[in-house]
């Protein structure tokens, strides 16, 4: 039962979902102005002397050369259109041969974007549209595959290590399995391990380690053939992996590198891995967050909460909220996006506060793939929806796919006020 407000508190029914969205988006606005004023600190300075550098630059070079302000500014407005077009100074290789809009495309439907290859045509424009929309999509898509199957496999290790471990101490014998004793053994294992857990913070350091290593062979990589400094390079990895993309270092720009085939497979191997890599553990730090909102939320909860006077617990939350004043297991895995973290009791043992289920965070998002693709079948076909369902009418009633499931989470959201 949610908090509906008492005199104590005074607090509306704010569902834990709304706490936490607010929350963090105040928390991105803070930490986008603490950014800006530390780039600004850094970068401003910089950027006044490289103002001041140029402007005496260009009145030595307009009197040498008797050249007036404004024709010498019309001719760099033509270089910069030329620069845009991809003719540069320096040699550079072609940026539309086959090879150059292969790694354009690249660069798009890993949401890279570099930047220093873009259409200039208007059916090149418009094509990227409908190609960038479809390639997008199915490059995200790669990628919750990717994630799904890494975090199976590390849940697969970890879970042999503690095994391992636990033989180790004496808590699994090995003399369980002879004899007698080997049927105990197996179902004293069964249940000790059937609910375990590996930590998301093991999880996260993981992928940390296999993120950094892979940055550190790519930048070696890209000191020896590219010719940058190796600090450089690991801005470049982090720039590309991220798919941050600024494009003022990109890589295979040059007319011609020893062993180019080689360099070419290699520089779009790293990338792929180095990107896999990078939004796995970006996700995983996502559930970080998570945690560390509710626990912030749980830390402004008034002291009031919880008890007889307040039943929901801090700012007045809902039933799903993961708070410190609940103790009883879920055994249905919520459609939400706190299915990973709400996942409580284990072995007598509460989870959700810092541990991850990995057979929920995988069922949670085969299910919103199931139900989607039920949704759209049966709105395909033609079959009549659900007693209960049909009498939940809103603006999005009609919807399928996400637009659907938006509608049944308004609906239940509904409800449950």
């Amino acid at each position: 039962m949610a908090c509906r407000g008492c005199c104590c508190c005074g607090v509306g029914p704010l569902n834990e979902d709304n706490a936490r969205f607010v929350l963090l988006a105040l928390l991105i606005v803070l930490y986008l102005l603490c950014g800006a004023a530390v780039f600004s600190a850094l970068e401003q300075p910089r950027e006044k002397q490289a103002k001041e550098k140029w402007a005496q630059r260009f009145e030595h070079f307009s009197q040498k050369h008797n050249l007036s302000r404004r024709e010498l500014e019309n001719f760099l407005r033509f270089y910069e259109e030329a620069n845009v077009a991809g003719i540069r100074v320096d040699i550079a290789r072609p940026r539309w041969d086959f090879t150059g809009a292969f790694y354009f495309v690249g660069t798009v439907v890993s949401t890279i974007g570099f930047g220093m290859t873009t259409p200039t045509t208007v059916g090149g424009k418009i094509f990227l549209i409908f190609y960038g929309l479809i390639g997008c999509a199915a490059t995200i898509l790669f990628f919750n595959l990717f994630l799904e199957r890494l975090i199976t496999v590390l849940a697969f290790v970890l879970k042999s290590c503690y095994e391992h471990q636990r033989r180790r101490k004496a808590v699994l014998p090995h003399s369980s399995r002879h004899g007698h004793g080997a049927t105990s053994g197996s179902e004293t294992r069964g249940d000790s391990l059937a609910g375990w857990k590996p930590s998301v913070y093991y999880v996260m350091l993981i992928l940390c380690l296999a993120a950094v290593l892979v940055s550190c062979c790519a930048s070696a990589m890209y000191s020896a053939v590219e010719g940058w400094g190796y600090f450089d390079s690991l801005y470049f990895c982090f720039v590309a992996f991220s798919t941050i993309g600024f494009g003022d270092m990109v890589s295979g720009q040059r007319q011609a590198y020893e062993n180019q085939t080689t360099y070419q497979v290699g520089n779009f191997l790293f990338i792929l891995v180095g990107v896999c890599c990078i939004y796995s553990l970006f996700n995983v730090i996502s559930i970080i967050i998570k945690q560390v909102l509710n626990w912030i939320l749980r830390w402004l909860a008034p002291p009031c909460c919880g008890h007889t006077c307040c039943p929901g617990f801090g700012l007045g939350l809902r039933h799903n909220a993961v708070g410190p004043h609940r103790n009883h297991p879920r055994h249905n895995i919520s459609i939400e996006t706190d299915a990973v973290n709400d996942s409580e009791e284990t072995d007598g043992r509460r989870m959700s506060g810092e541990m991850i289920s990995m057979r929920d965070f995988l069922a949670a998002n085969k299910v919103n793939l199931a139900i989607m693709q039920k949704q759209l079948s049966e709105t395909a076909n033609g079959h009549p929806c659900q007693s209960g369902s049909c009498s939940r009418h809103n603006g999005f009633s009609e919807g399928v796919g996400a637009l659907a499931i938006m509608n049944n989470r308004l609906a239940e959201t509904s409800v449950d006020r």
